[in-house]
């Protein structure tokens, strides 16, 4: 597949640009941030991303969605790290859906999906037990009580859980707390009894939450996929939202170099612009390559997610390791430019560096993800 964009890739990509400029700019999560929003995204904003058709970006046809596959939805997420967009995409539109379209029952997808298209409904995944990501760590424990189950454990860093309308839920069915086999997806309504959620305000200003689940009892037909083999579709899921996190922070990245190299145009110091300066022009140089870079395997990874999935696991770990690197020295090279400004509240710089922490953490650092490359390959 060539490393370009098409036409229409090309035509979405620009239209995204446009809209989140006009309605979404850093200055909408500055606000979001002041006002302690709870929701910790603009609404209107997400119900005009839902007209446009981005919230049903991987939902099929059938279910009123526009099925343009993920690298259409990785456009969409790269122009959202420029402007830093504060919403429920990755969550909902990406994961969820990838959830509910590829392994979902036919009455969960009947449910769910078209109310995932219109954006009338929120998913959160709820996998992460501790302070650091382990998909196979799963100590949550799924009894099975009746012809159901009964749920009992807590989830940590749950991105949008507390305004989630469902939550995936990983839980042991079977096995020892490490053990690959014998984890199960659930499909758990927010409001089920014994469902609670503690809203956690990160620093990039964004939601998370702590889920506990105390005695939830579901019915079998809460089971996403098959019971005891949960783990290979979520990791699938789990790619989904890599890739799309990787997107983003390319998008960060770029955006962090443009807003330097125009600060660097405009500053003067011994009466010249700092630009003019061969040492920060070497510096902004090699940045730019490795932005180049980390573009391209982001496109790779997910072009794989399109055509071989279940194959993508090695793209998907080398894009979130390498845009774990690239996107950090960004924004680190970025405050450092700016000078002692960068480092204060009133330029938009800083909020970069925060949302690009978080990204980075999210669903496996660039340790973890430069470990199962090796592993992948052998090493």
């Amino acid at each position: 597949m060539a490393m370009v964009l098409n036409e229409e890739q090309e035509m979405l990509r620009d239209a995204a640009r446009g809209f989140l400029a006009d309605n979404a700019p850093v200055r909408q999560l500055r606000r979001l941030r002041d006002e302690n929003n709870p929701d910790g995204f603009d609404r209107e904003t997400w119900t005009a991303m839902a007209a446009m058709g981005w919230t049903g970006v991987l939902v099929p046809e059938d279910h009123d969605g526009v099925a343009m596959g993920y690298q259409a939805a990785g456009l969409i997420a790269e122009e959202m790290g420029r402007t830093l967009t504060a919403s429920p995409y990755l969550s909902t539109a990406i994961m969820g859906a990838t959830a509910l379209s590829k392994f979902g029952s036919d009455s969960q997808k009947t449910e769910w999906l078209q109310r995932l298209a219109t954006g009338d409904a929120f998913l959160a995944v709820a996998v992460d037990e501790g302070r650091k990501h382990a998909p196979s760590t799963v100590s949550t424990k799924a009894e099975r009580s009746g012809n159901g189950f009964k749920l009992d454990g807590t989830k940590t860093f749950v991105a949008d859980g507390s305004v989630a309308d469902g939550l995936i839920v990983s839980a042991r069915t079977e096995g020892a707390e490490n053990d690959e086999d014998g984890i199960t997806l659930f499909l758990v309504p927010r409001d089920a009894d014994g469902v609670s959620a503690e809203r956690k305000s990160m620093v990039d200003s964004r939601n998370s939450a702590t889920i506990k689940l105390e005695g939830v009892e579901l019915t079998a037909d809460a089971v996403i996929g098959e019971v005891d083999g949960g783990h290979k579709p979520l990791e699938q899921i789990l790619n989904a939202g890599r890739a799309g996190l990787a997107a983003e922070m390319s998008g960060s990245a770029q955006e962090c170099l443009s807003q330097t190299v125009s600060y660097l145009q405009e500053r003067k110091q011994f009466g010249q612009t700092i630009g003019s300066f061969q040492a920060l022009q070497h510096r902004a140089s090699h940045l730019y390559s490795e932005i180049e870079l980390a573009k391209s395997i982001v496109m790779k990874s997910l072009q794989m997610l399109d055509i071989a999935p279940e194959m993508a696991t090695l793209m998907v770990s080398a894009a979130k390791a390498k845009l774990g690197q690239v996107a950090q020295l960004s924004a680190q090279e970025a405050i450092q430019m700016h000078g002692g400004i960068g480092m204060t509240d009133e330029f938009d710089i800083g909020f970069f560096i925060k949302r690009i922490r978080v990204a980075e953490a999210l669903y496996g650092d660039t340790n973890f993800h430069t470990e199962r490359y090796a592993q992948i390959r052998g090493f």
